[in-house]
């Protein structure tokens, strides 16, 4: 070993894992050093959440990390996200709503058994020169502008190493947060347990109607990440290459309490109870169990990321939502990718003070505008014509800005950060404005809206838009100028978006026009919108075809 190496990572899981592969890919000659308190390779069943990738991290793996051969080889693809919303009968699955998509997306994505994945990655990232040493727990770090020193435990001895840069990667242990007190709440009480059954799993077993079964291709429900939903909760049967299958509960504490759900036994009358035909399928004698994990208020927030003094977070030591839309490693993918910048630009001797503040603040606001997706919205989850005009809604948005960014390296581009996130009126600024608003107006909507609906099903590509944002996420728009043209469409098109959905909405509940102009950035059910002045957007037919799609009632 070195006396001093560029970068020591705390956390050998897979946000340390694929920092040190997306450095090493960069530049070779970084030295890393990758300290695991695991004394062996991680174990096939090593159950962790966050075995399902949605578009952003899939590219992060596929193409920044080069990983598309393995992934295509020896993980499953996965068919998007499928939810079943609430009914009066449980017991049948093919009466309940379904949303999902009918055919296989063209942005791809993947089901990934965690165990397997990690040990590849340990095994990839020492081809690439990384240096990996197990039962090593660092206890603390002392920084020092000429080389910070990591203390550490490795075989009952206490041992110090240098490095100009430490990373904590130590999930929720959280080394240096606890250390330098930059602990922050996430207003977000929602807690998780899950499991792992051995075989496969299929949905399309759960009834005998034939109709139902032939509707989709075969196994295009298997390998889709589903998700039966109702207030306060969803249950999540996630297949697994190993031929296994994960089956979590993710529930809001103030409707469905830890204390009935946090035991293996308590999980199954639950199940039964909210879930009876699930738990006909997922609920396999205790002993047959591969593993049980407990998670209560998972999600946290952080006070700092990035710091120009050579220390930093990823994963989980920073910050955590929701597994709900599957969002874990796009935020490793965001976080990894601001941080090998920044170590990146480092040992090539740059100036990096400014490039720290903007990735540290970006970071931290990205959170605290996605926050409104989750918080209080479990109480959604139990109203099907909200719940859908919602998905329908963050994906939209994902789709189209935060993947398009992320695919184009946006987010990395100061002068692309500049444009869209500095100014007031900046598009960045007025997309997390424009979310929350829509956040706030799903909630609103709820006092006013109470129908189950039954018999229909529902795929993201019966809307034009939508088909149009997913196939766009991986376009190559080849300059920062070209890139902020399209956000500046994407963003136009998300306008049109709100101010329809609302429009349907507040003639439901309010009884105004359905060809209302509306100002979409003043849309509220109890405030008086702005329909006159030079911001309020009328019809756009094209919009109003679409949303027309996810509205249940009769179409106006």
């Amino acid at each position: 070993m070195q006396k001093q190496y560029d970068v020591i990572i705390a956390g050998g899981g897979l946000a340390g894992l694929t920092l040190s592969i997306q450095i090493k890919r960069a530049n070779p000659d970084v030295s890393i050093l990758i300290m695991e308190y695991r004394d062996s390779i991680a174990p096939i069943a090593a159950h962790k959440v966050g075995e399902s990738t949605v578009e952003l991290a899939t590219h992060y793996f596929r193409e920044v990390l080069g990983l598309k051969e393995y992934l295509e080889e020896f993980e499953l693809p996965k068919h998007g996200l499928r939810f079943f919303f609430k009914t009066d009968n449980k017991e049948e699955i093919s009466n309940r709503v379904e949303l999902g998509p009918r055919l296989k997306l063209p942005t791809p994505s993947h089901q990934l058994d965690r165990g397997t994945f990690e040990n590849y990655l340990e095994k990839h990232t020492k081809e690439l020169g990384t240096e990996f040493m197990l039962s090593a727990r660092v206890k603390d770090v002392e920084f020092n502008e000429a080389g910070h020193t990591v203390i550490f435990n490795h075989n009952e001895e206490e041992k110090r190493l240098k490095a100009r840069w430490v990373v904590d990667a130590t999930s929720r242990f959280s080394l240096l947060k606890r250390k330098l007190k930059f602990e922050k709440e996430a207003p977000h009480n929602v807690n998780a347990v899950w499991y792992r059954v051995k075989g496969v799993v299929d949905i399309d077993d759960w009834s005998d109607k034939g109709e139902w079964k032939n509707f989709l291709a075969p196994k295009l429900r298997y390998l889709s990440t589903v998700h039966f939903m109702d207030k306060g909760y969803w249950l999540w049967v996630i297949p697994l290459g190993s031929k296994n299958t994960s089956i979590g509960i993710v529930a809001d504490e103030d409707i469905h309490p830890f204390s009935t759900i946090n035991t293996y036994e308590k999980a199954v009358e639950w199940i039964k109870k909210n879930e009876p035909l699930a738990a006909k399928h997922v609920c396999p004698p205790k002993e047959e169990l591969m593993d049980f994990r407990i998670l209560k208020h998972f999600a946290h927030n952080s006070g700092r990321m990035y710091s120009k003094e050579r220390w930093a977070c990823t994963g989980e030591a920073g910050a955590f939502l929701d597994p709900f839309y599957s969002p874990g490693s796009d935020f490793i993918s965001m976080n990894n990718t601001w941080l090998s910048d920044l170590i990146l630009r480092d040992k090539a001797g740059e100036d990096i003070s400014l490039r720290t503040e903007v990735y540290e603040t970006m970071h931290l606001r990205w959170f605290e505008s996605w926050l409104p997706l989750y918080q209080d919205k479990y109480k959604l989850m139990g109203n099907t014509q909200i719940m859908v005009f919602k998905i329908f809604w963050d994906w939209a948005i994902y789709w189209s800005v935060p993947c398009v960014l992320f695919t184009n390296k946006g987010y990395t581009d100061l002068k692309v950060l500049r444009d869209l996130f500095v100014s007031e009126n900046g598009i960045g600024t007025k997309f997390q404005a424009l979310n929350k608003i829509m956040q706030d107006l799903f909630t609103q909507w709820l006092p006013h809206e109470h129908a189950t609906f039954t018999n229909r099903y529902i795929d993201p590509f019966d809307l034009m838009y939508m088909r149009e944002f997913q196939t766009g996420i991986e376009f190559q728009h080849g300059s920062a100028s070209a890139l902020l043209e399209q956000m500046k469409i994407n963003m136009g098109k998300i306008e049109k978006i709100a101010a329809e959905m609302f429009r349907h909405v507040s003639h439901q509940v309010k009884g105004t026009s359905l060809d209302m102009k509306v100002n979409p950035y003043t849309i509220s059910l109890t405030e008086t919108p702005d329909t006159t002045s030079g911001m309020a957007i009328g019809v756009d037919d094209s919009i109003k075809k679409d949303v027309n799609v996810m509205w249940f009632y009769e179409k106006k």
